[in-house]
């Protein structure tokens, strides 16, 4: 999302990054491990205390969550009546959505005029592995290991695409990772992704406090338009909504959906907050974007007419 206020989360999902690796080596040919059980994660045995930069950030992102709910945002309820949608409005945004992205590789924290590219999505399974900061407590890592992992079952429902949950071997990492722990989350990065640069390293190190999470995704030298691997952080100084909330948002959008729309209602890809977690109208845009009608690489212009149809599908309409 965008940095419209300083409530605002950022996401990025980025087609290509030069020289950076797409898993790896051996991944492929791996056997896939069994789904991560709630909790069985490694766990320091004994997390440091937070620093006090790490403590007056929970306190600030408390107070952000406290003020959102005042105003009657970050709602849960995926929507109702006051929502209402239709098929031309689910194919509007889809091609905003889908097509369109607000960062570029020259600007990663500044959104600039939005650029059209093509389709670009997962062709191969998704592999979610989520790890933790040494300064996540037990108690947290196990209540959001849960979180990623119910959360990444419903994904695979509603693609229909290959999405599970496992212990290692990963290509789509899920970071929750606090103020503290920029030393481990910088060097698990070179671990898992040795052609990393330094400007997608800066990313996770610094971060304006505006800035609650993020994503971005990576294709293979092969496939220019599908991602071979994805990094997601997740500030472990959130209260539980808002973090939950970027879970939520990050995973949905380093699956193809880089751009968010004030047009799209009611929907996690819309920069003013009012709804926290995926809804109804967002799991449509998933089946959409994983149609085997739709392929990686597609113009919008190309797209157009398969989307029109998909979403009066989606909508039930008679064609």
């Amino acid at each position: 999302m965008g940095a419209r206020s300083p409530f605002s989360r950022f996401a990025i999902a980025l087609l290509a990054l030069a020289g950076l690796a797409a898993c790896e080596q051996g991944m492929s040919s791996s056997p896939q491990p069994q789904a991560r059980p709630a909790g069985l994660v490694p766990v320091a045995a004994q997390p440091v205390p937070p620093s006090a930069a790490s403590i007056e950030l929970a306190r600030y992102y408390q107070k952000v969550q406290d003020d959102l709910l005042t105003r009657g945002l970050l709602r849960t309820d995926g929507g109702g009546p006051d929502t209402p949608y239709d098929a031309t409005d689910l194919e509007r945004n889809f091609e905003t959505i889908a097509f369109f992205d607000e960062y570029t590789q020259a600007s990663l924290t500044t959104r600039g005029r939005q650029s059209e590219g093509a389709l670009a999505r997962w062709s191969g399974p998704v592999r979610i592995n989520a790890e933790f900061g040494p300064s996540v407590t037990a108690e947290q890592r196990e209540k959001d290991a849960r979180s990623i992992v119910d959360y990444g079952t419903r994904l695979a429902r509603v693609t229909g695409h290959p999405i599970s949950s496992v212990r290692r071997g990963g290509n789509f990492h899920v970071f929750v990772a606090g103020e503290d722990d920029t030393e481990f989350v910088q060097s698990r990065l070179k671990q898992l992704l040795p052609g990393i640069g330094p400007a997608q390293l800066d990313l996770f190190d610094d971060l304006p406090r505006s800035f609650y999470c993020f994503v971005f995704a990576t294709t293979g030298g092969n496939s220019p338009y599908s991602y071979t691997s994805a990094v997601a952080l997740i500030r472990a100084e959130h209260p539980d909504l808002v973090r939950l909330s970027c879970i939520h948002e990050e995973m949905a959008q380093g699956l193809g959906l880089p751009n968010d729309s004030p047009a799209a209602r009611p929907s996690i890809f819309n920069d003013d907050d009012e709804f926290a977690l995926l809804t109804s109208h967002d799991e449509k845009l998933l089946a959409m974007l994983y149609d085997p009608r739709l392929t990686p690489g597609m113009t919008a212009a190309e797209a157009r007419p398969v989307v029109r149809i998909l979403a009066r599908e989606q909508m039930g309409q008679a064609l």
